[in-house]
């Protein structure tokens, strides 16, 4: 009989991609996914870093999850991910932590995990956190476990040589490595064999990925992998994530403009609107580098919509700093924005050089104006789509009501809308007639 696996993912669509080639690697050595921890044989975790309270839901739950071993006292425990890799072999120390914590694996050590298990089941702790400078897992296959079975990511490189200032991502993940472009393609061509019809190409810096077969080859980079799957799959939708502004050529832009089912959406995060905050953090542009790059985009893309990250309070921000990030986003007009104020990390520069200045009272009130501003800017974005006709691909029943369907369109929206008898993964056009600030409502055309 097979032992079973429970997975839990924190964090973004690199992790959850991660977590697939994790149960894939446990699959092969005889383990099957549960959605119930109290019956599993072990008990993973795939954790963030980026920010503190990511990593204090992982110690929460960590605690509560202790409760497993009043009913299962040979359960396997194990923190995997960026949080694995940041701390290492402190996650270890039972005494200090208050919980006992089994395996601690970090994002390049998935294929060891058998082994790792194996150790633990002998009475051993169990680590492993070795970045590598080669590991992409190109040739394993990702179980799907919890795929609506439409939308799909397909994990395109690994790893960041950014060096941004706040951010753990170059320490916890290593340096870039791009796979190779025909493993992307022939997973490309599986999952639409499969019936999925939208796909999300990951990386820490999707523009940077780049390929070299030999020195004397072709460089194959990140406009044209996407090209070649746009132009061989036209009814397969194309999302992409994440880009770094610096790194958004024209190139690239020009090819998203060819192809109508590459997705009318770019998540480009700014951060700041503020040239000396961004120097601080290291982000290689100018607010006004950026809001050229954002020009270009609605010049060469109609209806593309922009979505961002904003992080306040970061060290030595000021009070006409953050009025310049308010500014910014008003003429940007974002549809959409991840906010957050910023929370120290060990080990980053910004840590080590810069001091954490800004009180923490001044952090939450910039948040909320922040947060304020983009709620009405996405109502405004939302507001004018009412009316307009969009292709929204099916992804399922509505939470609202049975009754309806949710879908996106092409700019990444949620668009509800009546249920006539259609099925995940169709596409359907839908005339938007009402909206919030984070749904668009239609009507079948």
């Amino acid at each position: 009989m097979s032992k079973k696996l429970y997975i839990e993912t924190y964090g973004c669509q690199m992790n959850f991609s991660d977590s697939e080639i994790v149960a894939s690697i446990m699959r092969d050595n005889g383990f099957e996914i549960t959605t119930d921890p109290s019956s599993a044989h072990a008990v993973f975790l795939n954790t963030c870093s980026i920010r503190d309270n990511a990593e204090q839901r992982v110690f929460k739950r960590l605690h509560h999850l202790q409760s497993i071993r009043k009913q299962n006292k040979d359960v396997i425990i194990g923190v995997l991910g960026c949080m694995a890799e940041r701390i290492k072999e402190s996650l270890l120390e039972e005494a200090e932590l208050g919980m006992r914590i089994d395996m601690v694996v970090g994002p390049d050590a998935y294929r060891d995990l058998p082994q790792l298990i194996r150790n633990v089941e002998s009475g051993n702790k169990a680590i492993n956190v070795i970045l590598s400078a080669e590991e992409t897992y190109a040739d394993i296959t990702p179980v799907r476990y919890s795929s609506n079975g439409v939308s799909a990511f397909i994990s395109i490189m690994r790893g960041c040589e950014n060096y941004c200032s706040y951010c753990v991502v170059p320490s916890t993940r290593g340096k870039e490595r791009s796979r190779n472009p025909d493993t992307i393609f022939y997973e490309a061509k599986q999952l639409y064999e499969q019936g999925y019809r939208e796909l999300t190409l990951l990386g820490q810096n999707v523009n940077s990925y780049h390929w070299q077969e030999a020195p004397d080859s072709k460089n194959v980079k990140f406009p044209q992998l996407i090209e070649r799957i746009a132009s061989q799959f036209p009814s397969l939708r194309i999302r992409f994530a994440t880009s770094h502004p610096k790194d958004l050529s024209d190139e690239l832009i020009k090819v998203i403009a060819s192809y109508p089912n590459i997705c009318r959406s770019i998540h480009l995060p700014v951060q700041s609107g503020s040239n000396n905050v961004l120097k601080r953090m290291n982000r290689k542009y100018t607010a006004e580098e950026y809001m050229e790059r954002l020009d270009l985009i609605n010049k060469m893309i109609p209806q593309c919509s922009v979505t961002t990250d904003i992080l306040v309070g970061f060290c030595g921000e000021t009070e006409e700093d953050h009025r310049q990030t308010l500014k910014l986003m008003e003429e940007a007009k974002f549809d959409f924005a991840y906010m957050f104020k910023y929370s120290e990390r060990p080990g980053t520069t910004g840590s080590e050089i810069f001091d954490d200045d800004v009180p923490e009272e001044v952090k939450k009130r910039r948040l909320e104006e922040v947060i304020q501003m983009q709620q009405d800017l996405s109502q405004e974005s939302n507001k004018r789509d009412i009316g307009k006709i969009y292709e929204v691909l099916v992804e399922g029943k509505s939470k609202r009501s049975q009754a309806q369907l949710m879908g996106r369109n092409s700019q990444n929206k949620v668009v509800i809308f009546d249920d006539n008898n259609f099925k995940s993964g169709d596409y359907v056009k839908v005339k938007i007639t009402d909206c919030t600030s984070a749904t668009l409502f239609g009507e079948q055309v």
